[in-house]
């Protein structure tokens, strides 16, 4: 058939995956022009090369855009002829303006068993790239073959690969704009994407100011390339989201790196995109698993059943580095519980400390290793951290977050007794207020100590005639506060007036309820021992209050 006639019809095809009649189906007649089909349409097509006669090698099932050949010269017939021994699947060349393509063409076409097409005047080469990329993603083709053939999960070789198709330096980013993976580039690198790719993530600044100007919003919701152009020293960007069943999974981001993005950088970007999918679903299924894995050795280290060698092995946390448990407690009703793991993870690597987060109920559970290796430095550098956590976490999540900061061990092995006293501490913070929101059981050791008296009360069974519990039942059964009232005189060592002013009634009416409170339960308060059994058992019904709460 001569150039410029319609596409032949022919029989649904029954080639595995797309075919060139599906490709040109999609980009339509008015984007190449037939010339010869010697075993028609329905073969199958794997993607777009150009081709290159310093570096003839191709791939099989391509098609093979002969930039630069004249179709009427005897290279074009040469070229047909590499495409069948490479199991090319069409050849494109330029426009046929005054039918200069030869009979050898023809027949080079027949003898190889490869499709051939012009490309019409209108169409650019370099929008013919774009055109033909964008319509073998559409019928469900890999993005380029480069990329195809990356190892699933190889982040760092896609990168290379999408750098390569696209045309500038990549990188491979999550939803925190934390970098997975960038490509080699032999270009020079501006400054900005040096220190990206230094501290492996995006640097603060530069994700406040996308976060302020919508950026971010733009990227996560538009499903589409997006464009930021140069700035100063900074070359131009594209950044596209990469997803999976409508839901993101981080992005992938490509500078110009010593010349500009093609004019195809976008088209070749969408094909990237979606051919990254596999891979970052990968990744962040094996990274999820290998998560579990480090958590439930670092749980069973903390609860003192595990052992110190195993975390080690699977963590950067060395086993003869100090080490030490934070306790963070996240308040509850506040926003973004969920993600306070996450928060607290990115403020340990802030302060560059190597750490494993455990979730627990109300908060987590943070062990940090590597510490000073003096005991005083690296109790300084813990209770930096509890600090910089609880400011943090209280701006973020609206809510009071309190710290209990576990003393420094020797060796990763102590990770549970650290543990065991960063939980009394943040225990005793949350138990009364006045303490403050960052502590280490030292600092709050008389709190610490009644409650474990309250605890050790607790386990003994006592007489149902002692006077704190009679007035207690009285006060359920008629709605007194008769309790308050003993409390309170107890606390302010019978001082009337400080007792009454803490309830915030008349110094008249504080005597007349304590008189009351003599006659309802009989209790002795001249009497040491009455007294102090008293104010134990007040001790021990405030901090059961306290703990369901």
């Amino acid at each position: 058939m001569q150039a410029g006639g319609s596409y032949p019809s022919h029989r649904p095809s029954t080639a595995p995956g797309p075919t060139l009649e599906a490709l040109l189906s999609v980009v339509g007649a008015g984007v190449l022009e037939l010339y010869a089909a010697p075993h028609g349409l329905a073969v199958p097509v794997q993607g777009v090369t150009v081709w290159d006669a310093l570096d003839p090698g191709v791939l099989p099932g391509q098609v093979l855009l002969a930039v630069g050949v004249d179709p009427g010269s005897s290279a074009a017939a040469d070229v047909i002829r590499a495409a069948g021994h490479a199991r090319a699947v069409a050849v494109v060349f330029g426009p046929d303006l005054p039918g200069r393509a030869r009979p050898v063409v023809r027949s080079a076409a027949a003898d190889a068993g490869v499709a051939v097409f012009f490309r019409t005047a209108w169409v650019a080469w370099a929008q013919l790239v774009g055109v033909l990329r964008a319509g073998l993603t559409a019928v469900g083709c890999p993005a380029d073959p480069q990329i195809a053939r990356v190892t699933l999960g190889d982040l760092e070789g896609l990168a290379d690969a999408v750098a390569a198709l696209v045309g500038g330096a990549v990188t491979i980013e999550d939803l925190q704009s934390r970098v997975l993976a960038y490509s080699s580039t032999d270009e020079d690198v501006d400054d900005m994407r040096r220190r990206t790719i230094l501290g492996r993530r995006v640097p603060d600044s530069a994700v406040t100011a996308m976060r302020e100007t919508g950026f971010f919003r733009l990227l996560w919701g538009s499903g589409d390339v997006v464009h930021r152009p140069a700035e100063e020293d900074l070359p131009e960007r594209l950044a596209i989201a990469v997803t999976a069943g409508g839901e993101a999974l981080g992005s992938l981001w490509v500078a110009a790196a010593g010349r500009s993005l093609p004019e195809t950088a976008a088209d070749d970007l969408r094909a990237a995109a979606r051919a990254a999918a596999p891979h970052l679903l990968h990744h962040r299924s094996r990274r999820a698993g290998q998560l579990q894995v480090v958590q439930e050795t670092a749980r069973a280290l903390l609860e003192g059943l595990g052992s110190a060698e195993a975390l080690a092995a699977r963590t950067s946390l060395p086993v003869e580095g100090r080490c030490a448990v934070l306790a963070v407690h996240a308040g509850r009703g506040g926003r973004d519980e969920d993600r306070v793991p996450d928060l607290v993870a990115v403020q340990c690597a802030a302060h560059g400390h190597e750490a494993v987060v455990l979730a627990v109920t109300g908060g987590v559970l943070v062990l940090v290793g590597g510490l000073a290796p003096d005991a005083e430095s690296a109790a300084a550098q813990v209770a930096r951290l509890g600090e910089a956590l609880a400011g943090k976490l209280s701006a973020t999540l609206a809510a009071r977050v309190c710290v209990g900061v576990g003393e420094v061990g020797a060796h990763l092995q102590q990770a549970a007794e650290s543990r065991r006293t960063a939980d009394l501490a943040l225990r005793a913070l949350l138990s009364r207020d006045g303490l403050g929101t960052v502590a280490r059981v030292g600092e709050v050791a008389e709190t610490v100590t009644m409650l474990r008296f309250a605890d050790a009360l607790r386990e003994m069974p006592l007489p149902p005639e002692l006077p704190v519990t009679r007035l207690a039942a009285y006060d359920a059964e008629h709605g007194g506060a008769l309790i308050d009232t003993l409390r309170a005189y107890l606390d302010h060592f019978s001082d009337v007036p400080a007792a009454s002013r803490a309830l915030g009634i008349h110094s008249n009416t504080f005597r007349y309820r304590i008189r009351r409170v003599r006659e309802v339960c009989g209790i002795e308060l001249d009497d040491p021992e009455a007294r102090l059994l008293a104010h134990l058992q007040l001790r021990l019904m405030s901090h059961d209050n306290a703990d369901d709460r």
